[in-house]
């Protein structure tokens, strides 16, 4: 018999200038970070000026002790406050980003930024060592394998910015995107966003709301996540895996280190989401 070592989950309350705004459930740790991306996410903000300042608030356990799942946003002068319509009616769970969500308008966002014009260029070669360099920073996942991963990558030197773990992958997401906006980084022009899992519509939205023109994931992408892709104009890349990927859209990016394949199909031992890829290129790296 030995210790098993569990993934921590605990529900984060985000309120801005005292107001509640979301619940969500996530790994405890960089919650600064996950405040800011979300409010990216949600098109509160669009840079880190906008930010002003962030505290938590009383939540206390049945001691009395302070539980650290409240925080509260300020937000700089003149910056609006959150539309009341934002307010998510319930919590927002570790696998899903959108729940609670008060209308199927208010699923979609607008950006601030335009990934189209991003001039980025990648060697395939390069792009290949995403995947496996996210793994090795995984240092919650080696000691529980039940988190996901992002991370964000320099897209001309390869450097490795940022990385977070959490248990829901929205909010790996939102802690990378806060982390670069509290950084004043936004927008992540010439950069890939890896992801540990598929590719779903919402994070191609939060790529979208920080600037970034590349989303790359290990697993298949929806078809909501495509069909986005391709609107706004961002390079979708999934099944990155060893030194194959399958490039949903803007493949001009990705620049090619060996003659593209014929060959679409998926690694029959995924168990993520799928789609049938109707404009897609494969492509060996060498």
């Amino acid at each position: 018999m030995r210790e098993d070592v569990l993934a921590a989950e605990e529900p984060l309350e985000i309120r801005v200038g005292g107001l509640s705004l979301a619940i969500t459930m996530r790994t405890p740790g960089n919650d600064i970070d996950l405040a800011a991306g979300f409010l990216v996410s949600e098109g509160v903000i669009s840079n880190g000026e906008q930010f002003a300042a962030a505290r938590y608030c009383a939540g206390t356990d049945d001691d009395g002790m302070n539980t650290y799942n409240v925080l509260d946003v300020t937000l700089a002068p003149g910056v609006a406050p959150p539309d009341p319509g934002l307010a998510r009616a319930f919590f927002t769970t570790s696998s899903c980003g959108l729940c609670g969500k008060a209308s199927i308008d208010a699923v979609r966002t607008t950006s601030s930024y335009t990934a189209a014009s991003d001039d980025l260029r990648i060697e395939a070669a390069l792009l290949t060592t995403f995947p496996n360099r996210l793994r090795e920073q995984q240092a919650v996942f080696e000691k529980t394998g039940g988190l996901h991963a992002a991370a964000l990558f320099d897209g001309v030197t390869g450097g490795l910015l940022v990385l977070r773990e959490d248990v829901g992958r929205h909010n790996a997401v939102d802690k990378v995107i806060g982390w670069a906006t509290q950084q004043n980084l936004l927008p992540l022009r010439g950069t890939v966003l890896m992801v540990s899992g598929r590719a779903s519509f919402e994070l191609m939205q939060k790529a979208s709301m920080a600037g970034i023109p590349m989303l790359a994931a290990v697993s298949a992408p929806s078809s909501l996540a495509v069909e986005l892709a391709v609107e706004l104009g961002i390079t979708l890349v999934g099944f990155l895996r060893g030194d194959s990927m399958v490039i949903y859209s803007g493949a001009e990016r990705v620049l090619e280190s060996a003659p593209l394949e014929s060959d679409l199909s998926p690694d029959p031992s995924d168990q993520g989401d799928s789609v049938e890829p109707l404009s897609s290129e494969s492509i060996g790296a060498a």
